[in-house]
């Protein structure tokens, strides 16, 4: 049974029709597909670069125990420790962003250092975290004294 030449024309013509249908559905998908892949990167980016200038700014902003701080280096209280240790790790914790302050050693450095951290504090050697309250009874220096420039 042989198509007609009309039935052939309507044949290819639908056959076109059906085929123009699903290019821009495709094209679309793709568009789609990009759209969203840009987004989502640009999300991404946005975020990174927003946790690096908190981070920045974070840790250019005054310790409240700066004082304190500069007061026990000035004293000679040298702070021995190491980066794996999580009581050095928990004694930085105490004195936050002041701790650009604190004369840090690596305890490799002292021979006499069995446990991280110790302090030395007028030739004395104190084990382990010590307290805020403990290093200002050790140095004598005040705990959140503000100086006269930072009232």
């Amino acid at each position: 049974m042989a198509l007609s030449k009309e039935e052939a024309g309507k044949l290819k013509h639908e056959s076109h029709r059906i085929e123009h249908k699903k290019e821009p559905s495709i094209e679309t998908k793709a568009k789609k597909k990009k759209i969203i892949y840009l987004s989502v990167s640009s999300i991404i980016v946005v975020l990174i670069i927003s946790a690096v200038v908190f981070s920045f700014a974070n840790s250019k902003k005054p310790g409240a125990l700066d004082d304190f701080a500069k007061c026990l280096t000035e004293k000679g209280a040298v702070m021995y420790g190491a980066s794996f240790c999580k009581y050095t790790s928990a004694q930085k914790g105490m004195l936050g962003n002041s701790m650009k302050y604190i004369n840090y050693m690596d305890f490799t450095e002292d021979p006499n250092i069995k446990v991280t951290p110790t302090w030395l504090i007028n030739g004395k050697y104190y084990e382990n975290a010590q307290s805020l309250d403990r290093l200002s009874q050790i140095t004598g220096c005040a705990i959140g004294q503000y100086s006269k420039g930072n009232k």
